[in-house]
């Protein structure tokens, strides 16, 4: 027989990879982790994100007098998750069990090892069908200090550690192709061995196979991430319910993110379930400065936008800035056209848009908190700024006329003149509908509600909420548009997997041997999220289930 070359090897260097190589190390084991990209790449797409952890009832909340539980943090999983197939099962108990974790001891686990968050809580997915329906019921949003480098740190100082004692072996430039099985069990895997690069992190890397390569364990933890970086299996596993998919994406994660990982597991025997549920943004930006190819950006908006399809048609209620994505997504779908707009003003851009990605907001990434206090008391924010200067989606004008043209010639020149051709008298009746609603405490508009209600949160008016005043008073001024396009970005099905982490095969048993975190097992269970996110989840679905797998694995 073989010599193992490891206890456990661990695919995929990301967050989950990271987590789970951590919790073997601290149980001993030897782990070999397998990267196809170079060790610069550690942390995957956690080590871009904004760094956003969903917690219930933490000291940050209640701090901003925000009241959660366990049962009203449930009551909005499961109205969000809509879980309705019978190979939910699993989803659903690792649903009930990660809602559990954030709301005990996620927040302590990760404070032990250095983690801190920012002290305003955010408010992402509000919803707004009613108290069942999906959406979060109160800020669950919790910012890391540090974004998603401060959540990758701590584990990657715990693998690096276990590097130096002799318990980790990093295999980085080393692509996974298959796994290997002996008598029906996982046994280790198999690839080829890529040249190597100092390509930076992100940037697309060198392909070239210089080698082969079979390793052997004693287990198999697959981390490698979805499929959102290959737009044409994003295309195939698209659902029906959401219209068509469009022609043209933008892509929220590097093209390396292609589901290789999930492929092997499902050739070894494993089952995939919940492949037509994943998670795309609508308020995807091109990249100005671009870090991979196709490289977007998403727009963390606040309430006030009005938001138009690309024929100029105001979206209907609940379909405001920041209330629900995939609702949202199903209903641009139907319009025909790929593109969307926001339109807005100076004050609230200055207010209210940030940008996803810890290259968005160097002030946070870099625990500045006088940056973070500007940005508070200044001006638009740096990074924002940079794409109203430089941005091809950005347009800015001093009246309706002017930035309509804008739009209608922006619009003409990216769809080969197919684009629908905008009304300035159309836009300027929807702003000044919208306005004449400003003007008392009274309105039947729902979203000028929802911005007043947004406003009794301390958190909303401090940072993220502006006052409601009239888009059209030039005072405020310039006028901005803004082109949304989709954005590729999260698997929510995956590889069923039970409590453990073992992946399950079409018989409900275990593939002896597999595992699977993160991503690939879709945050756990094959999908914890049903069809939406609650958001802040996906970092910490990856935490939760890295552990989980790391933890039996071990075992």
């Amino acid at each position: 027989m073989q010599p193992k070359d490891a206890d456990v090897i661990v695919v995929g260097a990301g967050l989950a990879g990271l987590v789970a190589t951590a919790e073997l190390v601290h149980a001993g084991r030897s782990v070999l982790l397998v990267e196809q990209e170079g060790e610069q790449s550690l942390g995957g797409q956690a080590w871009w994100s904004f760094g956003g952890l969903f917690l219930v009832d933490s000291p940050e909340q209640r701090r901003l007098r925000v009241k959660d539980s366990v049962e009203l943090a449930w009551q909005d999983w499961l109205g969000t998750a809509g879980f309705d197939r019978e190979e939910d099962y699993w989803p659903r108990r690792w649903a009930e069990a990660y809602v559990n974790f954030a709301a005990g001891e996620k927040r302590s686990w990760l404070h032990q090892m250095g983690h801190r968050f920012f002290p305003v809580v955010g408010w992402a997915e509000r919803g707004g069908y009613g108290a069942t329906g999906p959406g979060n019921s109160v800020p669950r949003f919790h910012i890391t200090w540090g974004t998603g480098p401060g959540v990758t740190a701590p584990f990657e100082a715990k693998v690096r550690d276990g590097v130096a004692r002799g318990l980790v072996r990093l295999a980085c430039n080393h692509r996974m192709e298959s796994l290997v099985t002996s008598a029906g069990t996982v046994a280790g895997i198999r690839g080829s061995v890529l040249g190597r690069t100092t390509t930076p992190r992100g940037r697309l890397a060198s392909r070239d196979v210089v080698g082969e390569f079979e390793f052997s364990a004693g287990a198999v933890v697959v981390t490698t991430g979805g499929i959102g970086g290959d737009h044409a299996l994003v295309r195939d596993a698209w659902p029906a319910r959401l219209g068509t998919p469009p022609a043209t994406m933008l892509s929220g994660v590097p093209q390396h993110v292609d589901g290789r990982g999930i492929q092997a597991a499902q050739d070894a025997g494993g089952r995939v379930i919940n492949p037509d549920r994943m998670w795309h943004y609508v308020e995807g930006i091109k990249n100005w400065n671009p870090v991979w190819p196709n490289h977007g950006i998403r727009i963390l908006p606040g309430p006030s936008s009005l938001w138009l399809d690309a024929a100029g048609n105001r979206l209907p209620g609940p379909l405001f800035p920041g209330f629900d994505t995939l609702g949202t997504l199903e209903h641009l779908r139907s319009t025909g056209h790929d593109y969307s707009w926001f339109v807005l003003n100076k004050a609230i851009i200055r207010k209210e848009f940030a940008l996803s990605g810890s290259e968005q907001n160097p002030d946070l990434t870099g625990k500045s908190v006088r940056d973070v206090l500007k940005r508070a008391t200044a001006g638009v924010p740096g990074p924002v700024q940079k794409f109203l200067d430089h941005g091809e989606d950005f347009i800015t004008a001093s009246s309706v006329p002017e930035l309509v043209a804008a739009m209608n010639t922006l619009a003409k020149s990216a769809t080969d003149g197919r684009a629908p051709v905008l009304s300035a008298e159309s836009v300027l009746a929807e702003l000044q509908a919208r306005d004449r609603e400003i003007a008392n405490p009274f309105s039947k508009d729902a979203q000028v509600t929802a911005i007043r209600g947004a406003r009794t949160y301390l958190g909303d008016r401090l940072i993220r909420t502006a006052a409601p005043r009239p888009i059209l008073d030039p005072k405020d001024g310039p006028l901005i548009a803004v082109r949304l396009s989709v954005l590729t970005r999260k698997t929510l099905g995956g590889l069923e997997t039970d409590l453990d982490s073992q992946v399950l095969g079409a018989n409900g048993t275990p593939v002896p041997g597999l595992f699977a975190a993160g991503e690939a097992a879709g945050f756990g269970g094959g999908g914890m999220h049903g069809y939406r996110s609650l958001e802040g989840t996906f970092l910490g679905g990856c935490l939760f289930s890295g552990r989980a797998a790391g933890r039996a694995a071990a075992r």
